[in-house]
C-alpha cells in the first residue's frame, strides 16, 4: 500500500440544479443526459466510518463538484435511429482489432462495475452504500449479467473517481480535486476481496491529462488497475466545469494509450483497459485518429442518463456509429428511473449492436 497523502483543504459545497433540456447547436441526433455529480448538500461530506476497510484521514475533504451541463434533444425521427443502427451493422462493425495479447480482458469477458467516490453518497453507488452492502449488491448484478449472457465470463469492478472536477477553482485555479491515496487503497482492498478490477477515473477540469495521469502510475502499474477519462469535464476553453460540456480530442486519448503502453512494457503487465466516456458528438473529436494498440483495450462508454429511447439513440449515434474498439454502457439507479420508468435490463442492453462489453452502474 502507498503511504496516505491527505488533502488539507476545505471547499464550499455547492451544486447547480441538474441542467437538462438544453439545445446543442448544430446537433440533430439525440444525446442522453449525463449526471455524474452529486446533488447539493448542506452538511460536510464525511470520509468512510471507523468500521470501513481503511482508516479515516485526519482532515475530511469537502467536495464541491461542478454541475452537469446536460444536452437533452429529441431524435429527428424513429427512422433516423433505425438508420444509425443499420449503418453500424453494415458499414463499421466489427472493427479490425489489434492482435490479442495474453491476459487481455476483452472480448472474452464482460466487466460490470459500480461507480462513485467514497466522499459522497450522491456521486454513485460505490460511495452511497457501505462496503458490506455495496459489495454483495455488485456481485448480485454480476451474477445477473452472467445469467443474461453465458458466452462471456463476467468480472466485477469498482470504478472510482480519483480526480473530480470542481466548481471552485482551488489554489492553483485548475478546478479539480485529487483524492488521497487512502481512498484508492480502500477501493483496491475491496476489489481484492472479490478478485475484481479497479478503474481510476479522471475529470481534469482546467488541468490536463499530462498533469493528472502520471501521478497515478504507482497504482496503474498494478495488473488489476485500469484508467478512465471523462471528456465532459475537460474544459479546454477555460470555462468552469459544469457550465458547458467539455471535450477531448483523439490526441488526448492517444496520450493515455502511449502512457499505458509504456507501463505494460516496463512492468510486464497484461493489457490495460482505457475507458472514454461519451454522450454527445463534440465530447470526442477526430475519433478516427485514435491509435489502437494490443497493449491497451479502448472502451467508448455511453454514459448519459435518461429514458430508454434516448440512451439507445445516443449509443447508436455516438458510440456505434463512430467505432473505436470496444463499447460500454452506463446505467443509473436513480436518474434512469425518474417518473417511475424501470432501469434497462441486461437483456435490453445486450440487444444493442454491438453488445457492450463494459457495463457501469451509478
Amino acid at each position: 500500500m502507498l503511504k496516505p497523502s491527505f488533502i488539507p483543504v476545505f471547499l464550499l459545497l455547492w451544486l447547480s440544479a441538474l441542467a437538462c433540456h438544453q439545445r446543442q447547436s448544430g446537433q440533430t441526433s439525440a444525446s442522453a443526459v449525463r449526471d455524474s455529480v452529486p446533488a447539493a448538500v448542506t452538511h460536510p461530506i464525511q470520509p468512510p466510518s471507523a468500521d470501513s476497510l481503511q482508516p479515516k484521514p485526519d482532515t475530511p475533504v469537502h467536495l464541491t463538484p461542478a454541475s452537469s451541463d446536460s444536452a437533452h434533444q429529441k431524435p429527428a425521427d424513429a427512422n433516423h435511429a433505425k438508420d444509425s443502427a443499420s449503418v453500424a451493422k453494415n458499414r463499421v462493425w466489427p472493427v479490425k482489432f489489434p492482435p490479442l495479447l495474453p491476459g487481455s480482458i476483452f472480448p472474452e469477458h464482460r466487466v460490470v462495475a459500480f461507480y462513485g467516490n467514497l466522499y459522497s453518497k450522491n456521486m454513485g453507488i460505490l460511495g452511497e452504500l457501505p462496503p458490506d452492502q455495496m459489495i454483495p449488491k455488485l456481485l448480485q448484478y454480476a451474477r445477473m449479467w452472467q445469467e443474461a449472457d453465458t458466452t462471456k465470463k463476467v468480472i466485477p469492478a469498482l470504478h472510482l473517481i480519483v480526480v473530480t472536477a470542481q466548481g471552485y477553482p482551488g489554489k492553483d485555479g485548475k478546478h479539480r480535486l485529487r483524492m488521497p491515496n487512502w481512498m484508492i487503497d480502500s477501493v483496491l482492498h475491496m476489489a481484492d476481496r472479490i478478485h475484481g478490477l479497479v478503474f481510476l477515473d479522471v475529470q481534469v477540469g482546467l488541468s490536463t491529462l499530462q498533469d493528472e495521469v502520471p501521478r497515478l502510475e504507482p497504482y496503474l502499474k498494478l495488473p488489476n488497475v485500469h484508467l478512465a477519462i471523462d471528456p465532459e469535464f475537460s474544459m479546454k476553453t477555460g470555462a468552469v466545469p459544469g457550465t458547458r460540456i467539455g471535450t477531448f480530442d483523439a490526441a488526448d486519448v492517444n496520450y493515455c494509450v502511449d502512457f499505458l503502453t509504456r507501463l505494460v512494457h516496463q512492468y510486464q503487465l497484461p493489457p490495460k483497459i482505457l475507458i472514454v466516456h461519451r454522450f454527445t458528438q463534440r465530447m470526442l473529436t477526430n475519433y478516427q485518429n485514435i491509435k489502437l494498440r494490443p497493449e491497451v483495450q479502448i472502451v467508448m462508454d455511453m454514459d448519459g442518463w435518461g429514458p430508454k429511447w434516448l440512451k439507445i439513440n445516443s449509443y447508436r449515434n455516438f458510440i456505434a456509429r463512430e467505432p473505436v474498439e470496444y463499447t460500454g454502457f452506463k446505467l443509473f439507479f436513480k436518474n434512469d428511473t425518474r417518473n417511475g420508468q424501470p432501469i434497462m435490463t441486461p437483456q435490453e442492453v445486450l440487444s444493442l449492436f454491438p453488445p457492450p462489453v463494459y457495463i457501469q452502474y451509478q
